[in-house]
């Protein structure tokens, strides 16, 4: 078998352990072992590359492999699931700068000289990385609250648009034939502004689109990197990332009734936490109850269906809540827990942490199947979840987030919210839920607040 030969069945077997390990991603009980599976294709793609020999500099692969190692392995490990979503939106910043670079490398080194099919995947991979990298990084900065990004930027339409039509002008400049590696290095510089000022309008709730969007950008900017240098690694991960990317923007703009336009040329969030117009004569008068209250209710209940978002990660509270779960159910009591695709900071967020906690994945119910639930649920416990339960989505047409699918747990016979404070979500506006007949808040830190009620039901 030659050295060819032995790449190309290499490469093969990869493609399928990448194939494998994606489809394993669907399942909590198999997403980590799908997680094995694709880095183990990973590692054999890697091998397969350092047999071709185009390999340049050893030294070089080593030192940037270790480096890699010793910045990549503690962060992973380390972090914890409430900054996951952070951790994501930087390493997909580091895949789009990786092409990027690379892109910068084969113009410099080749120019005119690239035939047409090669200079073109090499544009367009350097304009599309250079927009995930530094949009990935404003994502981070965003998620991480830090300085000026937490504002909202409005009036970035229009010069955004011209910034797309420069980079765009530019590409095709230099596909045309004139080399020059100053006007390639423009158009990076214009693709970067580009990729930040993108994102720096967009608010909070709308974050697990932009992720998953700028993931598509970084797999399909891969993508064209391997067809320039006729790596079929490349091309395939880069592909496999991108469509399965594009096809979760997809998703996550349908779950929040929006188009992925009007997520990057309006957006929501980040508003004055005040309740939308029209709302002004709401009683906004909050009834709060007590960890004794609360465990009386879930007892005696037949049904309890909890509503886990942001502030239940935050608090690292799920396997509190799991240990609840387990004494309500010893005592006759039916508990499920209802999944809205976009609570949290990124798709499949609670799902990995309830996962984390051994909750059953039967229990596990999407929006669609428990939406059904709630008019025979005694008690809905949301437990720092907001957006995703705002019935201003129903009712407000100048809501920020009218139109948006939620959990309808204002249709159960009673709510319990759990909350540290009267403050509003990622969305950045107030929930009616909080004043309705049927609520009680107990406010405190979420993990010891269901400890509390845990208590006072063994207690009972």
């Amino acid at each position: 078998m030659s050295r060819a030969d032995l790449i190309s069945l290499l490469y093969i077997v990869a493609f399928a352990l990448f194939i494998v390990g994606l489809r394993m991603l669907s399942g909590p009980r198999t997403a980590v072992r799908g997680n094995q599976v694709a880095a183990t294709g990973m590692a054999i793609a890697l091998v397969a590359t350092l047999l071709d020999e185009r390999i340049g500099d050893w030294g070089l692969i080593v030192a940037g492999v270790a480096i890699g190692t010793v910045i990549g392995v503690p962060s992973a490990r380390s972090v914890k699931m409430t900054a996951m979503p952070q951790m994501v939106a930087l390493f997909n910043g580091v895949g789009g700068g990786a092409v990027a670079l690379i892109s910068v490398v084969e113009y410099r080194d080749a120019g005119a000289e690239l035939p047409a099919d090669a200079l073109i995947p090499i544009l367009f991979a350097a304009l599309i990385g250079s927009i995930s990298f530094w949009g990935s990084n404003v994502a981070f900065a965003k998620l991480q609250e830090l300085g000026v990004t937490k504002r909202r930027f409005r009036g970035l339409t229009v010069p955004n648009a011209v910034l797309a039509v420069v980079a765009v002008g530019l590409a095709v400049v230099l596909a045309a034939g004139m080399e020059s590696e100053g006007l390639f290095w423009l158009m990076l510089l214009v693709a970067g502004v580009l990729g930040v000022t993108a994102v720096l309008p967009i608010g909070g709730a709308d974050m697990p689109v932009v992720i998953s969007t700028l993931n598509a950008f970084t797999g399909l900017s891969a993508a064209a990197a391997g067809i320039a240098l006729d790596n079929t690694a490349l091309i395939v991960a880069g592909m496999l990332v991108g469509a399965s990317g594009s096809i979760l923007t997809k998703q996550m703009a349908e779950a929040m009734n929006r188009s992925v336009a009007s997520v990057f040329l309006g957006g929501m969030g980040a508003g004055a936490g005040a309740l939308a117009a029209g709302d002004d004569d709401v009683d906004r008068t909050v009834r709060s109850t007590s960890a004794a209250d609360v465990a009386i209710q879930l007892s005696y209940a037949r049904l309890v269906v909890v509503v886990p978002g942001y502030g239940m990660a935050v608090a690292q509270a799920q396997r509190a809540v799991a240990d609840l779960a387990g004494a309500l159910e010893q005592r006759g009591v039916e508990v499920l827990y209802g999944i809205h695709p976009v609570a949290g900071r990124m798709p499949g967020h609670m799902n990995v942490l309830l996962a984390e906690a051994d909750v059953p994945y039967e229990q596990l119910r999407e929006m669609d199947d428990i939406n059904g639930e709630f008019a025979r649920t005694d008690v809905a416990l949301v437990i720092g979840a907001n957006d995703v339960t705002n019935p201003a989505a129903r009712s407000v047409p100048d809501s920020p987030i009218y139109g948006m699918p939620i959990l309808d747990v204002d249709k159960s016979g009673s709510v319990v919210v759990l909350k540290r404070s009267m403050a509003s979500g990622f969305a950045g506006i107030d929930n009616p839920l909080f004043y309705g007949e049927k609520t009680a808040l107990l406010f405190g830190d979420a993990k010891a607040s269901v400890a509390e009620v845990l208590a006072e039901v063994n207690a009972l």
